[in-house]
């Protein structure tokens, strides 16, 4: 199968890298050019959880270089969904898939602005834990689970076809009926995590380790399980705090992708997880003033980032 993974950073890098090893054709595409010409020139290493390999696979920066493909996958932060989404009609013929992969919410929605959402899948991906080492080199700390679904709920046998895709690759797939829960569970993690860890420098374990600061980080994810709930969500557990704990124990070396842009002196997608709550709570009339003050000092973090 021809498969064009739209965002080659860290997880997309993982995505590629082992699709590729499958023997599929693989375009990574990707703004870093450096990252680009490193796999150009030597292939792709994905080390960690999945073993340690290096593949050989096409890249470019320009994915209309890649031309139609079966399957597109977006795995690029949720601030840069709406301009993948501008460049995939080089990428498209009738039956194209494509499924989207990010932290946060919002990503269909920005998706659904350019392209007709009867091809558009959801995916949401647990427990990896990815870095990039350098250009071409993306280690992973685990490899949880990648749940598929539709867009508009449902099992259907075309889901059901790509989760056992991805299980081909050696992912852990399932198709799941109600995706936006599984979306939104996740969002609890992301919002616990994400905003908490980068404005203290922490791993997951050293904030949950920090009396005061894990108070903080569990406000911010109480926020967004209450937003939920009023929105309608169907969670799978009625102990939220117990659920985010739990999560957080599985990985607490980890280092979320917000932290890591901030290390690097780049923007975050923090107006897609912590900045989103307040958005969905204002909907829903919830508080979420904790989330108000984390994504308010996270971006006066970066007002002087270039990127």
């Amino acid at each position: 199968m021809k498969i064009a993974v739209i965002g080659a950073g860290a997880m997309g890098s993982v995505y590629a890298g082992l699709f590729a090893s499958a023997g599929h054709e693989i375009w990574a595409i990707d703004v870093w050019a450096e990252h680009v010409e490193a796999i150009q020139r030597k292939g792709l290493r994905v080390e960690g959880a999945s073993g340690d390999r290096t593949v050989p696979m096409n890249a470019s920066t320009n994915a209309a270089d890649a031309g139609p493909c079966d399957l597109v996958i977006i795995a690029t932060k949720a601030n840069g969904v709406a301009s993948a989404a501008q460049s995939l009609i080089p990428l498209l013929h009738d039956d194209t898939l494509i499924v989207t992969i990010q932290n946060g919410l919002g990503a269909a929605e920005r998706i659904r602005a350019h392209h007709d959402a009867g091809n558009i899948l959801l995916g949401v991906a647990g427990g990896f834990g990815a870095i990039m080492k350098g250009p071409g080199h993306a280690f992973h700390n685990g490899m949880q689970l990648i749940r598929l679904g539709e867009l508009g709920g449902g099992l259907t046998a075309r889901v059901e076809k790509v989760a056992e895709l991805w299980r081909g690759a050696g992912f852990n797939a399932r198709a799941y009926a109600d995706v936006e829960q599984l979306i939104w569970e996740k969002f609890l993690c992301n919002v616990t995590f994400s905003g908490p860890c980068t404005l203290t420098h922490a791993s997951v374990g050293e904030l949950m380790q920090h009396p005061q600061a894990w108070d903080v980080a569990l406000r911010c994810g109480l926020e967004a399980y209450q937003a939920g709930l009023a929105k309608g969500i169907h969670f799978s557990f009625h102990d939220a705090a117990e659920y985010i704990h739990a999560f957080g124990m599985t990985m607490p070396e980890a280092r979320p992708s917000m932290l890591q842009d901030h290390e690097a002196g780049r923007r975050s997608e923090v107006d897609a997880i912590n900045g989103m709550v307040p958005v969905v709570a204002a909907e829903v009339c919830t508080s979420a003033s904790t989330n108000e003050m984390v994504t308010a000092l996270i971006k006066l973090r970066e007002r002087d980032f270039l990127c």
